[in-house]
């Protein structure tokens, strides 16, 4: 998650960086009509409606024709091959196309994820509102997920990359992700993806493989520029419009979207963007990329050169030895790759500035002229750094605030917070800000920072947004590091154990959804009644969504101007 945009992966454990990633809730079969909870293998019904496999449920793809099932009036098709197996002699390697199949391959079931620490959530508590479904892995991951309401006509795509920094993931992660109800309620075509994650995707063997090797460093975002040349070729054949689409990623999902907005090779496949508590990142050099490789072939006990190897070790070996080696170059200090815009940053699993693929710091250094014209949302949420196993007085919020930030700062922080919130207890005050790690108020210093880029290039306009919606279950969660997708996505009921589905809920949802859903067709987000006004760094014009949403100027600006002075 926010993780800004990072590598958290190799020097955290799963469930540190998952608080950098991604989080929401899930869904119960309750009520009316029996509605099923999505996994690996079905799909979900939110509302009255039968799945089924009808003969019309097939389209046609460059490789061959898929057949997928229909799920309460939704053409559904999960584990579309975008690129080949990336194992074996194609590790590291650029996409690869796909064999091309005779007949309907079934595309019925997600497809793998890229091999990755599972998550290791401690907090019973946790647990429950995340319901995070760690599905299988396999380097066979190159796979996108598709819900239409229709195989004909031009709609808005909506292509979503999931969080979790640059290392761990997957498309399915939460059940907030599935498509289904954006198809159904709001006449779009609906797209998820996975790809290549940590060492897998972002390890620089140009050195050691030698030419075939020289954009291995940033196959993890390549891959993206793959899935969404697919696209732009085939997603007519699903009802959708090549010309009108709308990439959006939440945490590590967000730093991967504006990543691709400064790369040229995803230049015109592009039309809007969405951001979500995450974005920016000061990606390493191509020399820094290089050092780490060197120091993971030594720990690995490898000769310099030996790619062959490489291509056949065990992940679970691989990811050690990157751990261990990013230690080594690192040295102490927090567990991620990209620091702040002007410091010198952390290497670790994740975009490399090699000058070729990826040649900008994109929006956090600069706003990239490829994508002046491509319109932008950008947000965050309340309580980033909730962790419900967390419970601290106000002196250990105020202790931990001050290892951070000094002492002065910490009583100026904690003072400020509590005036502005005096609704809020300690607990959740502390999932606002409490230094290292999500930080809901350095998150919002970051949007406002990427909007101001995006404002000064007077082209297409960005929209900022902040959701404070206080979930009703567990006490003082608030609102966490992904709780808005439940919402943004209109799956409020299959989120249900983050959300409660209560009609507040519902309604929220409704407009949320309504708004992205908008975005994506027009490049504004308005609708009847609310009206969402473009940012710029005068006013900070954001809107609050909440049971009341509403244009709010810069939220919690004072709060965030602590942490800059």
């Amino acid at each position: 998650m926010s993780k800004l945009n990072s590598a958290f992966g190799p020097v955290m454990n799963r469930r540190q960086a998952l608080f950098l990633s991604a989080t929401a809730g899930m869904s119960v079969a309750l009520g009316k009509p029996a509605i099923a909870m999505d996994n690996t293998k079905t799909a979900a019904h939110q509302e009255t409606g039968n799945c089924s496999t009808p003969r019309t449920a097939v389209a046609s793809t460059g490789y061959g024709k898929v057949r997928g099932f229909v799920d309460g009036g939704v053409f559904t098709f999960k584990g579309v091959p975008y690129g080949a197996d990336t194992g074996g002699d194609n590790r590291w390697l650029p996409a690869q196309p796909v064999k091309p199949w005779d007949g309907e391959r079934p595309t019925l079931v997600y497809g793998a994820n890229c091999p990755q620490h599972l998550h290791d959530f401690t907090a019973i508590e946790q647990s429950f509102i995340q319901d995070w479904d760690d599905g299988y892995m396999s380097e066979d991951m190159l796979k996108l997920n598709i819900w239409t309401p229709s195989l004909t006509g031009k709609r808005p795509v909506m292509f979503y990359i999931h969080g979790g920094g640059f290392s761990f993931g997957s498309s399915y992660e939460l059940p907030s992700h599935e498509g289904a109800q954006m198809a159904r309620h709001h006449d779009v075509v609906q797209i998820s993806v996975n790809h290549r994650l940590n060492a897998l995707g972002f390890m620089d063997l140009s050195e050691i493989g030698g030419a075939d090797y020289a954009d291995s460093v940033n196959v993890g975002m390549t891959d993206l520029v793959a899935a969404l040349k697919w696209v732009r070729d085939n997603i007519s054949n699903f009802g959708g419009d090549p010309d009108n689409v709308m990439i959006y990623g939440q945490s590590g999902g967000g730093s991967k979207v504006t990543t691709l907005l400064g790369m040229p090779s995803a230049q015109g496949l592009i039309h809007r963007a969405s951001v979500q508590s995450g974005g920016g990142g000061n990606a390493p050099t191509g020399d820094q990329s290089k050092e780490l490789a060197r120091q993971v072939m030594k720990e690995l006990g490898l000769q310099p050169n030996d790619i062959a190897s490489l291509r056949k070790i065990d992940w679970e070996k691989l990811n050690a030895a990157g751990n261990a080696a990013v230690a080594k170059i690192n040295g102490p200090g927090p567990a991620m790759m990209m620091g702040a815009p002007g410091q010198r940053p952390r290497v670790g699993w994740g975009p490399t500035l090699d000058g070729r693929i990826i040649n900008v710091r994109s929006f956090s250094e600069v706003a990239p002229e490829i994508s002046k014209n491509v319109p932008m949302l950008i947000g965050s949420v309340s309580e980033e750094g909730n962790r419900m196993a967390s419970r601290p007085t106000e002196a250990e919020w105020h202790a931990t605030l001050a290892r951070t930030y000094g002492d002065a700062k910490a009583t100026a922080l904690v003072t400020a917070m509590k005036k502005a919130h005096p609704e809020k207890s300690i607990r959740t005050l502390s999932y606002m800000c409490s230094g290292p790690g999500l930080n809901a108020l350095a998150m919002r210093n970051n949007v406002t920072r990427m909007a101001t880029l995006k404002h000064g290039q007077k082209a297409a306009h960005a929209y900022t947004y902040y959701f404070t919606w206080q979930s009703p279950m567990l006490e003082e969660a608030g609102a966490w590091h992904t709780a808005e997708l439940a919402f943004c996505f209109d799956n409020t009921k299959r989120c249900e154990q983050g959300t409660g589905n209560t009609p507040e809920a519902q309604a929220l949802g409704k407009k949320m959804a309504t708004a992205w859903a908008n975005f994506a067709r027009t490049g504004n987000p308005s609708q009847p009644g609310l009206e969402w006004q473009p940012f710029d760094p005068e006013t900070g014009k954001t809107m609050v969504f909440d049971n009341q949403c509403r244009m709010e100027n810069d939220p919690e600006g004072e709060l965030r101007k602590i942490l800059q002075g």
